[in-house]
């Protein structure tokens, strides 16, 4: 061994030494040189004759741990070997590193100074100004330690111990958050954890508390008895951090989880809630990851009284009933081509999710589908149901969707120079109070896209359809040109498309731009579109998106008849940091007999209103969209939709104002005007500190809608908050404002306070 050799060469002078001068015990053993444990052992026992077998027997037992050191000494007198300046200790899986190490023969005790830092079998480090230590190195205590562990965080205290790996920590505190700035300097904590005890266990990589109490900034906020967390980047049984609000409808409302990690795969979060103005409750979520897929439950309960929808804000009855909410979802792949999916969603009651914050949606849908996707085809088979929360829109009207069978199969080869697509579509809906309706249609598409010699993009397009339906209780739809005639209607339409788009590419204003004219001709026969109800194709509107779509109406009940032309243009430009892109066009039709088609929805006559969008981005700093329909008359303005950011991630604005001025008459519910403006923005004031806030307006008045009583300015919900991030904490106040009663979803004001604190486990 060369650690052997080193020693033998050094060791006959020095016991020379020895026996001339009596009074000499401390012998060089080298410098800048790497020793094993068994290297030293061996020497030290060649010191004392007597000795030599018994520690040569032990030696071959000794774990093998490595020195390193500017300078090694051996005390014979007192068995004791002093390392000094730059002391590595390696032991298999972990290590020390020290400005002096003493070990103690007798006793077997390793004590360290200066600049302590040992690194465990886990990754974790350990500093500290000494430490004692047993000599296989696992085992000792430490004064004035800091524990940096592997998995993220760390913990400081006045004295730790370490046994069997087991890190224990008096008066100490643990944070995730950095203590240093990124140039250097030092900074306290965000956030840490204090305790007059902490326990870390590397066996379930868990951190344990006794006394604990949360600091924000310095302050004690929250005392936490019984806390524990992990700190592997896993989650771990445990309560997590309550959230405070306060609102108008129940008050004061502190929320309280418990998590509980019952398996790799498997979890349970179950929160109560007690409030100042309402009775408590309680909501759990289960979640769970198989092999096949993923699905979650979440259920809510709780009991009170209830405002029905539309009772002018009385309590009609103050019976204590059950309220709540269920939702599970999930989705599993049974193979590689079939999965199934599906969701339950329900509320006892319309304000429910309202009130208690939940939610904010007007309907809950509950579906369930089984698809098989393959590349060529697809099949889907699914249902659905939905529960309306809207007012005065009546649950006995609100279809249920079973079965909904869509097939559609390519086929890989083309067909006459074009690609074939086949489409075989069922669905069945049903109404407790309202209209029954059965459709079934097949189809078949043709598309050949053709690049002339001249750069121009040719596509032709055929289609074959027919349709089977039947439906009852027909006039209980109100309105007249949905319903379509009872009992059983058959009927079979075709189109037949040609479309032309002609880019021309050329430098302009320091870019590219290209400038593509598109024209269109289709042609459908007359199909009795009023002769079948219409249960999918009611919300008609003409915009950019399907101008030159073979149907520009939604859904498969409607289909735009007769012969029309379509004529546009689109026009891109890229520059270096900016991106625009512009699209406008019109339809004339050749025939003027579209009574299923209202005045304003943009195709009412021969000719259509004129439709567009403009997209622009500048730098990822500033992106602008707007979509407009323009009256074919008098170019009055019919819709208005328009979306602006401006800044970046920290700083930024956005506004979003929506206007549909299309006339239409009240008796077509769905095609209501509306008036609306959203604005929402963030300011960075501090590194850390921001502020933001946001509205929603209904600018909508009678004239619009007579249904409407509002003057034209009705804000619906307004919010400003103040926020704070870094690192390692989340940290945010907000104040919202609802303006709109629904039942005993009140107006008022909601006071929410959230934290979050990162690299704690929950």
């Amino acid at each position: 061994m060369l650690g052997t050799a080193l020693m033998a060469a050094n060791a006959a002078p020095a016991l020379a030494a020895d026996q001339a001068v009596c009074t000499r015990t401390s012998h060089l053993l080298g410098e800048n040189l790497t020793f094993t444990r068994k290297d030293i052992v061996q020497y030290a026992d060649d010191q004392d004759a007597q000795s030599a077998p018994a520690a040569g027997t032990a030696v071959e037992q000794d774990p093998v741990i490595e020195f390193t050191a500017n300078r090694l000494d051996y005390d014979s007198n007192a068995d004791v070997v002093t390392a000094t300046g730059n002391v590595l200790l390696v032991r298999a899986d972990q290590s020390l590193v020290a400005d002096t190490v003493i070990w103690d023969r007798k006793s077997g005790e390793v004590s360290a100074k200066g600049g302590v830092q040992i690194t465990d079998p886990e990754g974790n480090k350990l500093y500290g100004d000494s430490i004692e230590l047993t000599e296989s190195i696992r085992d000792g205590v430490i004064e004035n330690i800091l524990v940096v562990l592997e998995a993220g965080g760390r913990m400081v205290a006045t004295r730790g111990t370490r046994t069997d790996g087991v890190i224990s920590l008096e008066n100490a505190a643990y944070s995730a958050c950095l203590v240093e700035t990124p140039t250097g300097k030092p900074k306290n904590p965000s956030w840490q954890l204090r305790a007059i005890k902490v326990v870390y266990s590397p066996v379930d990589k868990r951190v344990r508390y006794d006394g604990a109490r949360l600091e924000l900034f310095g302050l004690p906020v929250i005392p936490m008895p019984g806390l524990s967390h992990p700190v592997s980047g896993g989650s771990g049984s445990g309560i997590l951090l309550p959230d405070i609000r306060i609102s108008q409808a129940n008050g004061v409302q502190l929320s309280l989880p418990y998590y509980l990690n019952l398996a790799p795969n498997r979890d349970l979060t179950v929160t109560g809630s007690v409030f100042t103005g309402a009775l408590p409750m309680v909501n759990a979520t289960y979640r769970a990851l198989t092999d096949r897929g993923a699905y979650q439950i979440t259920g809510y309960a709780t009991g009170g009284s209830r405002i029905p929808v539309g009772s002018g804000g009385t309590v009609v009855d103050r019976q204590q009933d059950f309220r709540g909410y269920f939702d599970a979802t999930g989705r599993f792949q049974l193979s590689e081509a079939w999965s199934i999916s599906g969701s339950i969603r329900a509320t006892t009651d319309r304000t429910f999710l309202r009130r208690y914050d939940i939610s904010r949606e007007d309907r809950l849908r509950s579906t369930i589908e089984a698809e098989r996707i393959s590349p060529n085809s697809y099949l889907s088979i699914a249902g659905w149901a939905t529960q309306t929360l809207r007012v005065n829109d009546p649950q006995g009207q609100v279809p249920i969707a079973l079965p909904v069978v869509d097939w559609r199969l390519r086929l890989p080869d083309q067909v006459a120079g074009g690609k074939v697509e086949f489409q075989l579509n069922t669905l069945a809906i049903s109404r407790t109070a309202g209209q029954d309706t059965q459709r079934a249609f097949a189809q078949a598409r043709w598309d050949m896209r053709r690049l002339t010699g001249m750069g121009q993009e040719f596509t032709l397009t055929a289609l074959a359809r027919g349709d089977v339906y039947n439906s009852s209780d027909n006039a209980l739809t109100n309105t007249l040109i949905y319903r379509g005639e009872s009992g059983l209607q058959a009927r079979a339409s075709g189109s037949i498309a040609a479309d032309l788009r002609w880019p021309f590419v050329g430098e302009a204003f320091g870019g590219t731009h290209v400038i593509s004219p598109r024209v269109q001709v289709v042609a459908t026969p007359t199909t009795g579109n009023l002769e079948v109800p219409n249960e999918d194709s009611r919300a008609i509107e003409l915009e950019d998106s399907n101008l030159f779509a073979l149907n520009r109406l939604p859904g498969y009940d409607r289909m735009e008849e007769g012969a029309r032309v379509v004529y546009g243009i689109e026009w891109s430009l890229q520059r270096p940091g900016m991106q625009l892109n512009a699209v406008v066009g019109q339809s004339y039709r050749f025939d003027d007999e579209r009574d299923f088609l209202p005045e304003g929805t943009g195709l009412g006559n021969r000719t259509s209103d004129v439709v567009g969008r403009v997209d622009l981005k500048l730098r990822n700093f500033i992106r602008y969209t707007h979509r407009f329909r323009l009256d074919k008359d008098n170019l009055a303005v019919r819709r208005n939709e328009v979306d602006i950011t401006v800044g970046g991630r920290q700083t930024y604005a956005q506004v979003g104002y929506l206007r549909l001025n299309r006339d239409i008459g009240p008796e077509i519910e769905d095609l209501a005007d509306r008036e609306e403006l959203r604005v929402a923005g963030r300011v960075r004031v501090a590194r850390y500190w921001s502020v933001f806030g946001a509205a929603v307006v209904d600018l909508s008045n009678a004239e619009e809608d007579p249904r409407l009583q509002s003057d034209g300015f009705e804000p619906i919900r307004t919010r400003l908050g103040v926020a704070y991030e870094d690192d390692c904490l989340e940290l945010g106040l907000t104040w919202r404002r609802d303006y709109i009663p629904v039942g005993d979803a009140q107006r008022g004001d909601t006071f929410l306070l959230r934290v979050a604190l990162r690299n704690l486990g929950f």
